[in-house]
This record gives C-alpha cells, structure tokens and sequence, in this order.
C-alpha cells in the first residue's frame, strides 16, 4: 500500500507535516514606506469623502486646499514667535551654565588655597 506524500512526511521524524508548517514572515519591509503609502490610502479616502459630499472632486480638493492653506498661514504666523522664545530659552540656560560654571571654579580655587 502507498502512501501519500503528506502521511509519509508526517511519519519521518524529521519532518513535520505540510499541514502544520509555519509560513516565514517574510522580512519587514522598511517602515517609512508604510507610513507613506497609509498616509496616501487616508488622503485617498479624504479625496473622495469630500468629492462625494461637495458632488465634485474639485470643491472637495478646494476644501482640502483651504484646510493646508489655513495649517501653513498657522505656522508661518507661529513660527517666529516660537523661535524667539527659543532663543530666550537658550539664552536664560546659557546664562545659568555660565553662572554655574564660574561658582564651580570659584569654590575650586578656594579649596586648592587651603
């Protein structure tokens, strides 16, 4: 009598059967292009939500381009402010180092003077 080829492998001891193998995950592609493409599948969907609300794919992308330009003027107005208070920022820790640094070496002369 023969067997098939799945009941032979099942009896070999050194194999295991077809049925029960674990398929290889196969190696991780790299996550940027994820991000990406998920990115794109949302816009996608965004694009054609609003193309079906307004009835036209151009107001939709109207819309869309009212909500970018809105989130640009936003930064661009925000931007400077946050910069100079950056700067502040940096200029009060610079100041504080300095500070620091001189008490450091001031306590450092007096012990090497005793």
């Amino acid at each position: 009598m023969r067997f098939s080829e799945p009941v032979r492998m099942a009896n070999d001891g050194d194999h295991s059967p077809v049925w029960a193998r674990t398929k290889r995950r196969r190696g991780g592609a790299n996550p940027i292009v994820g991000v990406l493409v998920t990115l794109l599948a949302v816009f996608g969907v965004l694009t054609a939500v609003l193309g079906i609300k307004e009835r036209s794919l151009a107001e939709g992308g109207a819309i869309m381009d009212g909500w970018i330009a809105a989130g640009v003027a936003t930064v661009k107005g925000e931007a400077p402010r946050v910069a100079d208070e950056a700067v502040d920022t940096a200029g009060d820790a610079a100041d504080k180092a300095g500070n620091a640094v001189q008490a450091g070496a001031a306590a450092a002369t007096e012990e090497l003077k005793k």
